[in-house]
């Protein structure tokens, strides 16, 4: 049982019981996970091993690049292994994006993403949420703010940068879901972006951010669904339940020395965009 859930019972944070799921019949995804074709080292082949024996699907979102989902398709393509993408944008916040079907996931990579990489492609963009936002407005897609809190010091949540007025409120209007329960967050701000999502009517997402492989389906979205297309528009329709908790602070600790050595040979370009995101941008609202 959960020791602290949402009124509704639809997030529950307690570790998934992934038998007793399977048991009942019920999909289940961990939404937020990368692979080493991002800023993880944890290998596709083995990402989709753990989540056979554990009886999870997962959707893999590395930071603006697909190769990885590419490769989980051709491994195993009867495997519901969810297109998706986080978006880093410009401007801070990160927003995860899932698509129905990996063709059009790859079009719209091509057309959108691929020609705005910057030097450190897995940290931004060279586009603001806006832009992001507007890119999506005719795809076939499920669109979710990733940890909308943010992380630590960090501007890289929706509604942290809403909060802090670099957001219009009205961007909310404009998103499917939250992330709810966000592994690599802490349980303050996991209930804060409940509270939010509640608040606006959004949908529920639930991942592990998950950079290391023992991490997959620690945290879960849980649909009664009978395929991806089914589980993706129960959570529009706020028809899932989301199970999960947060790391351990050694864990984080794990998982924040193995990101932080996948960015050294991006160091002096990480700098500029972390600047331009969160001291550049503070001060500059702060004299206002």
């Amino acid at each position: 049982m959960s020791d602290q859930q949402d009124k509704d019972q639809r997030v529950i944070f307690s570790k998934p019981d992934w038998n007793a799921i399977a048991e009942e019949g019920l999909l289940c995804a961990d939404m937020h996970f990368h692979t080493h074709y991002s800023d993880s080292y944890t290998s596709v082949s083995k990402a989709i091993d753990l989540a056979r024996k554990r009886k999870v699907c997962f959707a893999i979102t590395d930071h603006n690049l697909i190769a990885g989902v590419e490769e989980a398709y051709s491994i195993d393509p009867d495997m519901m292994i969810i297109p998706g993408i986080e978006i880093s944008s410009w401007d801070g916040p990160h927003i995860l994006v899932y698509f129905y079907d990996i063709g059009t996931l790859r079009e719209y990579w091509m057309k959108n993403i691929k020609p705005n990489l910057s030097k450190s492609p897995w940290l931004a963009i060279q586009k603001d949420t806006e832009w992001i936002l507007n890119s999506l407005e005719d795809e076939n897609c499920l669109i979710s703010a990733a940890h909308p809190m943010g992380y630590f010091i960090f501007n890289k949540g929706v509604q942290k940068c809403i909060n802090k007025g670099y957001l219009a409120s009205s961007i909310t209007e404009r998103m499917d879901a939250y992330e709810v329960i966000c592994s690599g967050m802490t349980r303050a701000s996991n209930l804060a972006a409940l509270s939010f999502a509640s608040k606006f009517e959004l949908g529920y997402t639930g991942g592990t951010d998950g950079h290391i492989m023992k991490e997959v389906g620690n945290v879960v979205s849980v649909s009664d669904a009978r395929d991806m297309d089914e589980f993706l528009d129960n959570i529009k329709k706020r028809r899932n339940t989301v199970v999960g908790r947060e790391k351990s602070p050694l864990a984080k600790f794990a998982m924040g020395t193995a990101t932080f050595s996948r960015y050294l040979p991006h160091v002096p370009s990480s700098i500029k965009v972390h600047y331009s995101q969160n001291l550049g941008k503070d001060s500059a609202y702060s004299k206002k």
